[in-house]
């Protein structure tokens, strides 16, 4: 389950030991050594650092903190790059969620449930702007968090580029007029769903930037499907299509 330590030396052993350090915290107006250090390691291991005022510090802690307080993950990060030749010699094509925004834990657990039952290789999310891969999380996921290949990136769009080069197509979801219903987009192939935050949605630039944009049909027209439930039917429809390409 994720914890909190504090203080200069334990933070940074923890992140040279490859402990899942979920975020670093550095106390607004810390310099000299300790920044330049810390800096230089969560950039290194791509851990998000948040420069905060002491207050927080102190309320977070009631410890000597010295200006440096991080949480540890309940799971460990993985890179994608690294990742890659495993997921490509997988049995079936590759599965990809990718996450852009979204901050809710209790989406985000259900969403990596809802990618381990469908078979995705990995769900992918940015530094910054994610949900955090906590206690709340995994039970919000049914424990699917601990099971499901979980990559952090510095960058979506760079991923979505990344990604493209290596022939996987990148299908965002969203509401835009020229949006293909999502049973009609070709999934069985690699591909990588993309969704965005509850409410905004994706951005104008990663829409322009997807192979397709989907959209879940509905009847009525309140609103739309929350995230979490609108990835289970896009990664149900991935499976559902893979499924009956293996039929005789």
């Amino acid at each position: 389950m994720s914890q909190l330590i504090y203080g200069h030396h334990p933070v940074v052993e923890a992140i040279q030991a490859g402990q899942p350090v979920e975020k670093v915290f550095l106390q607004q107006g810390l310099r000299g050594e300790v920044e330049r250090e810390l800096r230089h390691l969560t950039r290194d291991r791509g851990i998000p650092m948040q420069v905060v005022p002491r207050e927080k510090l102190d309320r977070l802690t009631r410890g000597a903190h010295q200006g440096v307080v991080a949480w540890l993950s309940a799971v460990t990060y993985r890179s994608l790059e690294a990742e890659w030749a495993a997921i490509e010699a997988s049995e079936t094509p590759p599965l990809l969620v990718l996450l852009d925004g979204i901050t809710d834990v209790r989406n985000f657990g259900a969403i990596c449930r809802s990618a381990e039952c469908a078979g995705a290789h990995a769900v992918i999310v940015p530094q910054s702007g994610a949900a955090p891969a906590n206690e709340d999380a995994m039970k919000a996921s049914a424990g699917a968090l601990a099971r499901v290949r979980l990559c952090r990136v510095r960058s979506i769009y760079s991923t979505v580029e990344w990604l493209q080069e290596r022939e996987v197509q990148v299908v965002a979801t969203g509401l835009t007029p020229e949006a293909t219903p999502v049973f009609d987009v070709c999934l069985s192939g690699p591909t990588a769903l993309l969704f965005g935050a509850e409410g905004e949605g994706l951005a104008p630039k990663l829409l322009r930037m997807a192979d397709a944009v989907a959209r879940i049909p509905q009847m009525s027209n309140f609103d739309s499907y929350n995230v979490s439930v609108a990835a289970g039917i896009c990664l149900y429809e991935a499976l559902r299509q893979r499924l009956k390409g293996r039929r005789p």
